[in-house]
């Protein structure tokens, strides 16, 4: 196997280092009984750090918003309850000399749970999807007030010490779904026809943070083309589309992209640069000039879909990440499910000790290992 030395070089960005070049990506749990976590989340995420993971990045938590989650354990990054939670969470992080953010979520129209009750949902247009009608479209009150509640979460992941935080504005929830022409539908100055009109709310929600956080704290943004009400959408299908979509929350102020796609190794645009090219994360840094995060079933034999059907992934080989990080193409790579049945991947795999690497299993979905 190729040395895995390049995982383990330390990232360093104006305005976060980290040890390696390994991320825990964001993994919905839904262990938070009323919203807040406890300590067995935080020994959860402690046991990554302490495994060598460079940097972990939370489960979604999300806003104040009156329908911002879509299951009922979903942890809050807002009340007093909840952020003393989280204020334990990075505790425990830290005392591992490990470094954390979280992730800061509206799920939008989505529905996890049919039977999970909740009051009118927040969408651009009142879709969760095409001619799947959820509501009413946002109001511009309702829209400055979920821009606010992004603003005060971030805020408040600052002040308890977190090394950085990340918006997730993908798969198909709010920031996704004015992204997605076909959930954003609006004709006021919300909407537009173009990638680059569509990405007002996403802009304004990062320019609040940045505002409310100061211009020194990081902040991620986590984008994906796929949602899960289409896995074959793409917001940009050029790299002209692509620019007009990054770079005014560049300019807004993002410092790292997650880019999140279903299988890293895969070109974003094979049709410019050929079956070997550059994946979304490649061009995400190459448009930008930013750092960026790729994702997309690291270390396993099947997609990140197959986890929900109970579906057991082999280890597969590390080869083709090395190739593409040993050249540049992305800075950091994001590790999901391997990291749920295996705290100890990343300190394994700086080891050397490939043998031993555990295959990721669907019970691990069920508990906080």
């Amino acid at each position: 196997m190729a040395s895995t030395d390049i995982l383990f070089q330390p990232f360093t960005s104006p305005k976060l280092t980290l040890k390696n070049r390994i991320v825990m990506a964001p993994m919905t749990r839904n262990m938070a009984p009323g919203g807040v976590p406890g300590a067995a989340n935080a020994a959860y995420y402690a046991r990554r750090a302490a495994g060598e993971v460079g940097l972990i990045l939370s489960e979604g938590t999300v806003v104040d918003r009156p329908a911002s989650r879509n299951l009922p354990n979903i942890p809050f990054f807002h009340g007093q309850a909840a952020l003393a939670g989280w204020g334990g969470v990075i505790e425990a992080v830290h005392a591992t000399g490990g470094k954390m953010g979280p992730q800061i979520w509206h799920t939008g129209g989505t529905t996890a749970d049919p039977s999970f009750e909740r009051p009118a949902l927040d969408t651009p247009s009142g879709l969760n999807k095409p001619d799947e009608v959820v509501g009413e479209p946002m109001s511009e009150e309702a829209i400055a007030d979920s821009v606010a509640a992004f603003a005060k979460s971030a805020l408040a992941a600052r002040d308890l010490g977190f090394d950085t935080l990340e918006l997730h504005g993908a798969h198909g929830y709010l920031i996704d779904q004015f992204f997605w022409p076909a959930t954003n539908q609006r004709t006021d100055r919300w909407g537009g026809a173009t990638i680059g009109e569509r990405s007002r709310f996403a802009a304004e929600v990062v320019a609040a943070v940045r505002e409310a956080v100061g211009p020194d704290f990081p902040i991620l943004l986590r984008l994906s083309q796929w949602k899960q009400q289409d896995y074959a959408a793409r917001l940009a299908t050029t790299p002209a589309e692509m620019e007009a979509w990054l770079q005014p929350l560049a300019d807004a102020g993002v410092d790292i992209f997650h880019a999140s796609q279903r299988r890293f190794w895969e070109p974003e645009f094979p049709e410019v640069d050929g079956e070997q090219g550059l994946n979304f994360a490649g061009w995400a840094k190459k448009i930008t000039g930013l750092p960026s995060i790729s994702v997309g079933s690291v270390g396993l034999s099947s997609d990140f879909f197959s986890a929900f059907g109970g579906q057991s992934s082999a280890v597969s080989g590390l080869e083709p990440l090395i190739e593409r990080m040993e050249r540049g193409e992305f800075d950091l790579i994001a590790v999901g499910r391997v990291l749920l049945s295996d705290p100890q991947w990343a300190a394994k795999v700086k080891a050397g000790r490939i043998g031993e690497l555990e295959e990721f299993n669907p019970s691990a979905m069920a508990e906080l290992v």
